[in-house]
């Protein structure tokens, strides 16, 4: 049995400069605006190299560039897959098809692309194959390494890829460093830290573009940094030890005229991943998501009655309600309320789910890693005996190849048992949700728990949202926000999330003037079709969504007040809307107007500073 080491290779900046490619290395999207093609190169010290580039109407995306897992093992044999390499064999296929989420931004996805596959041998009848396998859809081109079952390298030793990105001079890159953190425009060079994907980056040219990766369920997180001016390399967050066959995440590089339609192509993501594994979906239910923040009896049989008069779906009793997170001790088997969170203790959690029920409420818990650790196998099937609707995994573990395989096995885990999930802290998301739905979302975004300012979240949709739904955490009635009360209404149609956890802050005793909160109350959390109608992150964001034949409209600024002018043409031609528009009033209050549109009309949204409008179209 071979035994192959790849180890962290020394990274130089090295110019590969561009070489005729044979069309059968070469593979371009259905429309043919994208071009992704390999050759191998002699280079310094790596002679036959392999090396891509990708084009974008006909113009450089991703400059010639390395690919390959480089290694210096001790072995006998030594076999490397970033160099000395040959091609024995080039493959291609096309695809046509559409698909129909379990819940999604649109209840279609077309699934279209044009895919190559490349296999190359290390020395002369040993070792075994490596395949580069590349799919081109419009939206953008993706790229994994693939090892097919090989007795003679059945163990996989992966300590570091030699995957670049080399970008045309002047390309802006809209950084940071982990999932939950704040980003800025940065050029790409002399990066301290490597970069969170997903990256948004802007060229020269104006053409905009995003590198990210997909399904990577079994496979360590992946971050770039930067390696030379306008150049990066992947960065695994820790090695691997598996068995052919194997694959690598997907590495995603899409493209666009707009940043909105990064956002609006995210589906690309999904595409990536297999499809739903899970036969009856019918208990798996996306809807709105209210906090229990007391932890009592009272408070919750009190949440309970504002979730059925304000069209709430799910109460969550969140970390504190049997212990402190934290502790060992802390047992997610019962309850025994932390007496920081209610010196009482007062709370009847099977009366409280009885209560929910008999209302057409469900209940989700929060459960900390240190408890999942331990007791997830039990958990789960109690849970389900509890009546529990669903879990919220707090401060699970990311990045390794160990904990991102517990993780998605733990998703699976719930499945079996119908709890429908949401997980906390710095997981992101790549895609898995098509296969698990269950899994209904996740953080990974810097959201109201950290009160960011309009100008964050303005960024957010031509970033994180482009890896798929987020939970925000919204807040309102808070006077720690520094956003407007039309801001904050008008987010959780720009941010996707099937569950979507409004009044994070406060109890129902807090929203004393129902008017201003109803705009969220006929709110849906998935959609039928998906519009970013115009948008410059950092600047402001409008996005409409389609239910039934309802539009929602949602638009933000920056700190910064701005007059947008929209077109209403997304309409359905020849009907007629009654449009309600929720603004701020200028005295801290909402106002709401209402009139008859179509589709030839025009919507103005004059934004205060850090404000925001949300907009209902009910078609007649």
């Amino acid at each position: 049995m071979a035994r192959i080491l790849f180890a962290i290779f020394s990274l130089t900046l090295i110019n590969l400069g561009r070489a005729q490619t044979p069309d059968s290395l070469r593979i371009s999207s259905p429309n043919g605006l994208l071009t992704w093609s390999i050759g191998l190169r002699d280079l310094p010290e790596s002679p036959q190299s392999p090396v891509y580039e990708i084009t974008y109407r006909n113009q450089l995306l991703i400059q010639p560039s390395r690919l390959g897992l480089g290694g210096n093992p001790a072995g006998s044999r030594p076999l490397n897959w970033d160099k000395n390499l040959r091609i024995v064999s080039a493959t291609k296929r096309s695809q046509q098809a559409n698909w129909k989420p379990v819940w999604g931004e649109r209840a279609e996805i077309p699934d279209h692309y044009n895919e190559l596959v490349v296999s190359l041998r290390n020395g002369p009848g040993s070792g075994g194959t490596m395949q580069l396998i590349v799919r081109a859809y419009d939206e953008g081109v993706a790229f994994r390494y693939f090892f097919p079952e090989d007795l003679r390298m059945q163990i996989l030793d992966v300590g570091q890829e030699m995957t670049f990105f080399n970008l045309p001079p002047k390309t802006k890159a809209l950084y940071t460093d982990h999932a939950q953190g704040s980003y800025e425009e940065r050029n790409v060079e002399n990066w301290t830290k490597a970069a969170q994907m997903p990256l948004t980056l802007k060229l020269d040219n104006g053409t905009w573009a995003c590198i990210t990766q997909a399904e990577q369920s079994s496979y360590p997180l992946v971050r770039l940094k930067t390696a030379g001016l306008n150049q990066l390399v992947s960065q695994l967050a820790g090695e691997i030890t598996e068995a052919s066959p194997f694959a690598s995440s997907w590495r995603v590089v899409m493209a666009a005229d707009r940043p909105g339609d990064l956002l609006e192509h995210n589906y690309l993501i999904q595409n990536l991943n297999p499809p739903n594994e899970i036969k009856d979906v019918s208990w798996i239910k996306p809807g709105k998501v209210m906090r229990e923040v007391t932890l009592s009896t009272t408070g919750a049989k009190n949440l309970v009655d504002f979730a059925v008069e304000q069209n709430i779906d799910y109460l969550h009793f969140d970390a504190g309600w049997y212990g402190h997170e934290y502790e060992i001790a802390s047992d997610a088997t019962r309850v025994s309320v932390d007496p920081r969170r209610n010196p009482k203790g007062d709370l009847d959690l099977p009366e409280a789910i009885r209560y929910a029920k008999s209302k057409g409420k469900k209940v989700i818990l929060y459960v900390n890693h240190r408890a999942l650790e331990r007791q997830l196998d039990t958990l789960l099937p109690l849970y389900q005996r509890w009546g529990v609707a669903g879990i919220k995994y707090g401060f699970v573990h990311t990045g390794s190849h160990h904990w991102t395989v517990w993780l998605h096995d733990a998703i699976r885990k719930a499945a079996k048992h119908h709890l429908v999930l949401d997980i906390h802290d710095e997981y992101s998301p790549t895609g898995f949700s098509r296969t698990y739905p269950n899994l209904l979302t996740q953080e990974g975004v810097r959201g109201n728990e950290e009160w960011p300012n309009a100008t964050h979240n303005t960024v957010l949709p031509f970033t994180r949202y482009i890896a798929g739904a987020a939970d925000y955490t919204f807040c309102f009635n808070q006077p720690r926000l520094t956003n407007t009360k039309g801001h904050q209404l008008a987010l959780p149609v720009i941010y996707f999330s099937p569950l979507q956890y409004l009044y994070w802050y406060g109890k129902p005793a807090d929203f004393p003037d129902r008017q201003e909160i109803e705009f969220w109350k006929d709110l849906p959390t998935v959609w039928d079709e998906t519009k970013v109608l115009d948008g410059t992150p950092g600047q402001y964001v409008s996005v409409a969504r389609r239910k039934g034949n309802d539009w929602f409209l949602g638009t933000i600024t920056s700190t910064e007040a701005r007059k947008i002018d929209l077109s209403l043409a997304f309409l359905e031609p020849g009907k007629q809307y009654s449009l309600s528009v929720y603004e701020d009033d200028g005295t801290g209050k909402i106002r709401k107007q209402t009139r008859t549109v179509t589709s030839k009309d025009r919507l103005t949204a004059n934004l205060l500073p850090s404000g925001g409008q949300a907009v209902v179209l009910k078609r007649n």
